[in-house]
């Protein structure tokens, strides 16, 4: 049942949203995974690059797509915890006051290895508009972790102007979702962490010009 609405809303809602409000161009929807175990890494400005990536993959695939979430932002109530976890299909992550020894990867890497998408943004959380932070590491320990699930890089556009950080309501403006090709685990943590980033700047660099300016 749960699946059933979960489609619904993708269907119904999110996708409509997607290209009536925000008119959501996508490029390079080929090197989308067509099933798990996969890594979907991309820049995060705005509360809606979640759904504009969930809304990039077919409805048949909504119940592998597991979007990566900072656990003390979206489990705050029981309400918002059932929404996102349930409906949602968030893999929560403790950002803070992780017990000693605990692995604050361990649903994600679970999630993997049963053949799940993760959503995963490597900056850890939302930076300025159209900008891009520091990518944490965490992101190469899952590739190592699970080294045969491929890496697909992704720059968001334009997200940051719809909902930026901080802000409550949505500006209709255009977004794109630019999609890198796969590549997987180097077997080596500084490479990797040094092939995503470029990759992901180079499909900054690349980025068509925004429909609605």
């Amino acid at each position: 049942m749960l699946q059933f609405i979960r489609r619904i809303l993708l269907v119904l809602v999110a996708k409509p949203f997607a290209k009536l409000v925000i008119g959501l161009d996508v490029h390079g929807s080929s090197n989308l995974p067509t099933q798990g175990p996969a890594i979907i890494a991309a820049n995060h400005n705005s509360h809606i690059d979640t759904l504009i990536l969930i809304c990039l993959f077919r409805s048949s695939l909504l119940s592998r797509i597991r979007p990566v979430a900072a656990a003390d932002h979206f489990l705050g109530t029981p309400v918002s915890s059932w929404f996102y976890r349930k409906i949602v299909g968030i893999i929560p992550v403790n950002r803070t006051g992780a017990a000693k020894g605990e692995d604050v990867l361990a649903g994600c890497k679970a999630a993997l290895a049963a053949g799940d998408i993760l959503i995963i943004f490597p900056e850890g959380s939302r930076g300025k508009a159209e900008e891009m932070g520091t990518f944490k590491s965490g992101i190469a320990r899952l590739a190592e972790a699970v080294p045969d699930a491929p890496v697909v890089p992704v720059y968001i556009q334009g997200a940051g102007r719809v909902l930026p950080r901080g802000a409550k309501i949505i500006v209709p403006f255009n977004c794109s979702a630019i999609i890198g090709e796969a590549f997987q685990w180097s077997g080596d943590k500084s490479g990797f962490m040094t092939q995503l980033l470029a990759t992901v700047e180079a499909l900054r660099s690349d980025a068509p010009p925004l429909r609605w300016l």
